[in-house]
């Protein structure tokens, strides 16, 4: 039996692989000199998004309070998903290393815009 790592990312945590240094990145986003400079933002691809926001089972509401409740915690589903295409604010971010590839750890509140490839018939 082999053993294989994986990530699981948690809560409203998003996992991004950023992008490397140009003012123009590959989805046509022109980053401002003066952003670029600071740091103050950053781009990049999403890997794995976690489950989201943690609520309490609205359905568990609606039974009496001896009853079992058989999974009272819930989640409510975070905006990004894999293979978005994220630009975040990098002082939120936190950089991680795995299996030799550097990634970032960020909230959702942190990511500005979403860039999706979706497809529709006319």
């Amino acid at each position: 039996m082999q053993r294989i790592k994986t990530i699981h990312v948690v809560g409203d945590k998003v996992l991004i692989k950023p992008d490397e240094g140009e003012n123009r990145t590959a989805q046509g986003l022109y980053l401002p000199p003066g952003v670029k400079e600071k740091e103050q933002v950053q781009t990049g691809f999403i890997v794995k998004v976690g489950p989201g926001y943690p609520v309490v089972n609205p359905r568990g509401f609606d039974r009496e309070p001896w009853e079992e409740q058989k999974n009272p915690l819930a989640f409510v589903p975070l905006q990004a998903e894999e293979g978005d295409y994220a630009m975040f604010l990098r002082k939120d971010a936190v950089e991680i290393e795995f299996e030799g590839e550097t990634m970032v750890v960020v909230p959702q509140s942190a990511i500005l815009i979403l860039i999706r490839n979706e497809f529709r018939q006319d």
